[in-house]
C-alpha cells in the first residue's frame, strides 16, 4: 500500500472543546473503482478532491457511508468496536445502490494503518473518540441516470466529542406528521446519502419549535414509529423495552443492535415490533411509558425527555434520564472503553 506523508502536519484540538465533526486528521484512505475493479488503497494527505461539474453524485445522490469509532485505551491500544459490521452494512448498502461491493478485509487492513499512523489524534478523556467516516462515491463524468462506471472509496478521521452540545440531557422531540424520511421499498434499510437529505426538513421544522430532533412515521399510515433523527428509537412500556422491527424502511443500526445484545444479556423483556403513536399514548396515559431514548454510533445513547405529538406533551421520565437508558449508556461506552469485559466480541486491537 501507498502512503504519502503530510508536509505540513495540522495542530492538534483542544480535547475539552472538540464537538463533533469539526476537526480532521492529517491523512485519509483512498481507493479508486474503475474498468470493473477496485485498485489498491492508498493513505494521502487529507486534502480536496477534484471533481468535475458533470460528476455522477452531485446529480443522482448515488453515495454511502458509515461511521465508526476508534478508541486509545489507558495501556496505549487501539481498538474500533464492531468494524466489521460497519463493512458489511456498507457492502449492503452498496448493493442497493447499485455501486460495487469492496474486499472488506482489505479495507479494514488499510484503515488499521491509517490508524496507527494517525494515533496521536485520537483523544482519550471521556466521552471522545476518533470518529471513522467511509464513503464512496459516484464519481464517473457523465450525465445520464444509470449506474456510474467509476467510484471512489475514502475514509477520513475525525477527533469527536458529544454528538449533541448538551450531553447526555434528555432532548425533546416533535413527532413530524406531513413528511416522511423514506417508505418501505425505498432506500431507508441503506445508509445513503439522500435519507438524509430527506430528513432535513422535518429536523428543521422541529428545530424552529424548540425542538431537538423530529420523530419519523412510516410512509403509508403515518402511524408507526420508525426513526428520530438519524438514529434507531427505543420506548419502555412498562416492563418491555420496545424498538421498531426493521421492515425495509429502518435503518438496521449497529448500536441498536448492541443495545438489543445488552438486554437480551441482562435478562429484560426486549421487543422488535411495529409500534404505532397511538400505542405511545395510551402508555404515556396510563403511566407505563416509562423511558425513551435514540441510538446511533455518533451519540451512542440519547435519552428522550419529551415527545409532542398532535399538540400533546408528554414529558417522560420528569424529563429525566432512565434507569434503563442509564445502563445501557454505561455499559456499551464501559465495552468500547475496556471499562468492562467485552462479553461479547465487539472490541479489536489495532495492530
Amino acid at each position: 500500500m501507498n502512503v504519502t506523508l503530510t508536509t505540513n502536519p495540522k495542530q492538534k484540538p483542544d480535547s475539552s472543546k472538540l464537538g463533533f465533526g469539526k476537526y480532521f486528521t492529517d491523512h485519509m484512505l483512498v481507493m479508486d473503482y474503475e474498468n470493473g475493479a477496485w485498485k489498491e488503497p492508498e493513505i494521502v494527505p487529507y486534502a480536496p478532491f477534484e471533481m468535475y461539474p458533470a460528476t455522477n453524485v452531485l446529480h443522482y445522490a448515488q453515495g454511502i457511508f458509515e461511521g465508526a469509532k476508534a478508541y486509545r485505551t489507558k495501556e496505549g491500544k487501539i481498538t474500533v468496536f464492531r468494524i466489521d459490521d460497519n463493512f458489511i452494512r456498507m457492502n449492503n448498502s452498496a448493493t442497493r445502490m447499485c455501486m460495487p461491493t469492496f474486499d472488506a478485509k482489505v479495507v479494514k487492513a488499510a484503515l488499521f494503518e491509517l490508524l496507527k499512523l494517525e494515533k496521536d489524534w485520537i483523544p482519550t478523556e471521556p466521552g471522545t473518540a476518533l470518529y471513522i467516516r467511509p464513503t464512496m462515491i459516484a464519481n464517473e463524468e457523465v450525465l445520464g441516470v444509470h449506474a456510474s462506471h467509476k467510484y471512489r472509496f475514502f475514509i477520513i478521521l475525525s477527533p469527536v466529542g458529544s454528538y449533541y452540545a448538551h450531553g447526555l440531557q434528555p432532548t425533546k422531540i416533535l413527532v413530524e406528521e406531513h413528511y416522511v424520511r423514506t417508505a418501505i421499498g425505498g432506500t431507508g434499510e441503506a445508509k445513503c446519502m439522500g435519507n438524509y437529505a430527506a430528513s432535513l426538513m422535518g429536523g428543521e421544522l422541529a428545530n424552529k419549535k424548540g425542538y431537538d430532533q423530529a420523530l419519523w412515521l412510516d410512509a403509508k399510515e403515518h402511524k408507526y414509529v420508525e426513526e428520530v433523527g438519524s438514529m434507531n428509537i427505543f420506548f419502555v412500556i412498562g416492563d418491555e423495552v420496545v424498538t421498531p422491527q426493521l421492515v425495509g424502511s429502518i435503518l438496521p443500526g449497529i448500536t441498536r443492535n448492541s443495545c438489543i445484545q445488552v438486554l437480551k444479556k441482562y435478562g429484560y423483556k426486549i421487543s422488535e415490533r411495529r409500534i404505532s403513536m397511538d400505542e405511545i399514548v395510551a402508555a404515556y396515559d396510563k403511566g407505563e411509558l416509562k423511558e425513551c431514548f435514540g441510538s446511533g454510533t455518533a451519540a451512542v445513547i440519547s435519552p428522550v425527555g419529551l415527545i409532542t405529538y398532535q399538540g400533546k406533551d408528554m414529558v417522560v421520565n420528569d424529563g429525566k434520564m432512565g434507569e434503563i437508558t442509564s445502563f445501557l449508556y454505561d455499559k456499551i461506552t464501559g465495552i468500547q472503553s475496556e471499562r468492562y469485559p467485552d462479553e461479547f466480541g465487539w472490541v479489536t486491537e489495532v495492530k
